[in-house]
């Protein structure tokens, strides 16, 4: 039944621009990942496991190596895609394609938000004379227009944003490695921070395991390089080569730069009372290196500048791809001259300036539910693609074996421990009260997209009963008049003959 799915509008799919080159394609995929939730949020982690916070991102590290893997290789086997829904379609049927569709949309539309208001916050200490409002439409508008312009404009703004961050984050592990080695000037605490304080574990092993949760959602975001790969001149080849390369980069970077962040500053340092400072600033500070914390301002606000983008394109290539099958309005379709899909743009848009004016006049309430239900939903879609992937593996072995190029490992095994991980992960989240409640919006949230997709084939299944009944009356009511016809003529002729 799948496979009746798997079919594409060629004519839809060819619209879209074939101009990223590989570059663009690993920079995209970088610049989702490695945003304010590493140069941020991972001072928040380290304060709750202490250098037990370099296990909690190897952990999650290595679980999203296994899910890259898996999404990369239906990626390569199905390069032009565009959207990780349709892994899910393929696999799993139309049911998995609709809900991984808009659960990774609804995602994403609420990190834009999220992003946008961080950004503002941010600009405000340069600002402090414009509403925090004000600096949210600018962000959204000239990074709106910067995707409506084209796909490469969105790319090579993308890349030289992601350039800076990643220039910051290796310009900090090597003076972090030099420093740490006792090569810096001045007196170096050497790994000493690493079992001082309370040792390794100052807050147990269990904290360890709990905070890999945490950081596996700052680590979401990395299967972009497999969306915007169809949008390259050689889509198999650069899905293959960007899910290869960010999968090690996601490791080198963010396991090594936690590593000399608690190396270099005793993990028990108040991170989350230092506003809108990170780590990284606090850590360059004790090396001495002048305006450590101003220059790491600017590398927070290219990043989440650099998230904003990319959950634009996301957004917008998501929605185009759910409306091929129907799965969405079909207007969203439309395309520029320029191969953009401009109304799906504007679409993923709308909800972010809706976040923002939620943001602004209910920051408690409305706001805070739209971040808690997203909480866990890349998980429900990453578990949903590992079973596309099982099944897709299979498949492909016997029919088309010649289109795994790329491959999972130690299939099905590791396949199979990443679905047993992630449902470990959701347990843990239950059972942690700071979590919970994410966890049960989410599964709300993906109840309700579900019910979406049941009243969505019923329509569809009453409009072809209809369509169908409609089609048979009306060629009964046809061969009823041509009968009547044809016996009245029989009698004529009949009449005639006598």
């Amino acid at each position: 039944m799948a496979d009746n799915y798997t079919k594409q509008d060629p004519s839809t799919q060819d619209k879209l621009q074939n101009t990223l080159k590989n570059r663009h394609v690993t920079m995209i995929a970088l610049g989702g990942i490695i945003g304010a939730g590493l140069f941020v949020g991972s001072g928040a982690v380290i304060n709750s496991t202490g250098p037990a916070a370099v296990i909690s991102y190897t952990l999650s590290g290595i679980l999203m190596l296994l899910i890259m893997r898996m999404i990369g290789e239906m990626a390569v086997a199905q390069p032009s895609a565009g959207s990780i829904s349709e892994y899910a379609r393929s696999g799993l049927g139309n049911w998995a394609g609709f809900s991984v569709g808009w659960l990774y949309w609804y995602m994403w539309v609420i990190v834009a938000a999220i992003e946008a208001v961080a950004g503002a916050g941010i600009l405000v200490n340069y600002f402090p004379d414009i509403p925090p409002w004000i600096l949210c439409l600018v962000l959204l508008v000239v990074l709106t227009l910067t995707n409506l312009y084209s796909v490469r404009s969105f790319a090579e703004t993308e890349f030289w944003f992601a350039s800076i961050k990643i220039f910051a984050i290796t310009f900090f592990i090597v003076f972090g490695a030099i420093y740490t080695l006792g090569l810096w000037p001045g007196e170096s605490p050497g790994l000493s921070n690493l079992y001082t304080a309370g040792g390794f574990f100052p807050n147990g092993i269990v904290a360890a395991l709990v905070g890999s949760v945490t950081v596996l959602f700052s680590m979401g975001g990395a299967e972009i390089a497999t969306i915007a790969a169809a949008e390259s001149d050689q889509p198999a080849k650069y899905a293959a080569k960007a899910t290869n390369q960010v999968m090690y980069r996601i490791l080198f970077f963010y396991i090594f730069s936690v590593f000399f962040i608690v190396a270099i500053v005793p993990w028990n340092f108040e991170f989350a009372g230092i506003a809108i400072q990170s780590p990284f600033a606090i850590a360059l500070e004790r090396l001495g290196i002048p305006f450590a914390s101003s220059l790491m301002q600017v590398v927070v606000l290219t990043a989440v500048l650099s998230s904003l983008n990319s959950c634009l394109y996301i957004t917008s290539r998501s929605l185009f791809t759910l409306t091929r099958l129907g799965d969405a309005p079909k207007f969203l379709i439309k395309l520029n001259k320029r191969g953009v899909p401009v109304r799906a743009i504007l679409a993923g848009t709308v909800f972010g300036y809706v976040g923002v004016v939620l943001n602004y006049f209910f920051p408690q309430t409305v706001f805070l539910f739209l971040i808690n239900s997203a909480g866990a939903i890349s998980l429900f879609y990453y578990l949903v693609l590992a079973f596309a992937q099982i099944r897709l593996r299979r498949r492909l072995e016997q029919e088309a074996p010649e289109k795994l190029k790329l491959k999972m490992w130690l299939f099905p095994y590791l396949s199979y421990v990443a679905i047993i991980w992630m449902f470990v992960v959701l347990i843990a989240m239950a059972w942690i009260p700071g979590t919970r409640s994410q966890l049960l919006l989410s599964l709300a949230s993906f109840g309700v997209i579900l019910a979406a997709y049941l009243v969505r084939s019923w329509y569809s299944n009453m409009s072809s009963f209809i369509y169908s009944l409609t089609t048979s009356c009306a060629s009964f009511i046809r061969h009823y008049k041509e009968h009547k016809r044809n016996t009245k003529h029989c009698k004529r002729l009949n009449l005639v003959k006598h």
